[in-house]
């Protein structure tokens, strides 16, 4: 099984998806490999090469990096740690286009047949709030601005990507809940569908 989980900036996704991995380890006492974006972009930038170095100017900058940087960790992190026995869930990725059909196609040579698509979905205006509230150093006025309109430039082409196609389990769940709330709303929708 493949879960992949997108939402806005503030949505509560990470939250989300930890606490999708512990349920689906109870329910079908599955091993998983979590392909967390974020934490491979990290743990890269540490590696200090040249790319590296211009990988950390665009993260310090709050851009997106180009899709072969963000497709180049995915791909070594699979081939050194996927065995083909456990579930995979993607968090914080795709966000272009080009690479929500490249990780289609990954999926696909792999021979995964249950992909779901997790979509907490939250307005633009609620998400802003949120952030805002939270008080990190990287959500000024002006970062946040900017994470909105990148994903409604970006990442929402990978969202109708996955929507309209048919090998897909797309399930838009209403972000704008208690955490307890859209976690039942996942359960639900992932484990009686």
């Amino acid at each position: 099984m493949a879960f992949i989980f997108i939402g806005r900036s503030g949505c509560g996704k990470g939250t989300q998806v930890e606490l999708f991995r512990d349920e689906l380890k109870k329910k079908y006492n599955s091993k998983i490999l979590h392909v967390e974006t974020g934490s491979l972009l990290r743990n890269f930038v540490k590696s200090k090469s040249f790319t590296s170095d211009l990988t950390k100017k665009i993260i310090n900058s709050g851009g997106l990096m180009p899709e072969s940087i963000v497709i180049g960790l995915w791909t070594d992190y699979l081939i050194k740690n996927f065995s083909g026995t456990e579930s995979l869930m993607f968090d914080g990725a795709p966000r272009k286009l080009q690479e929500a059909l490249l990780l289609d196609g990954t999926l696909k040579f792999y021979g995964i047949k249950k992909l779901v698509v997790i979509y907490v979905n939250v307005s633009k205006d609620w998400a802003t709030k949120r952030l805002l509230g939270r008080g990190r150093n990287d959500d000024t006025e002006e970062g946040i601005n900017k994470r909105m309109s990148w994903f409604d430039k970006d990442v929402m082409p990978s969202v109708e990507f996955f929507k309209n196609n048919k090998d897909y389990n797309f399930i838009d769940v209403n972000g704008e809940q208690t955490i307890e709330e859209v976690q039942r709303e996942i359960n639900k929708k992932v484990f009686n569908s």
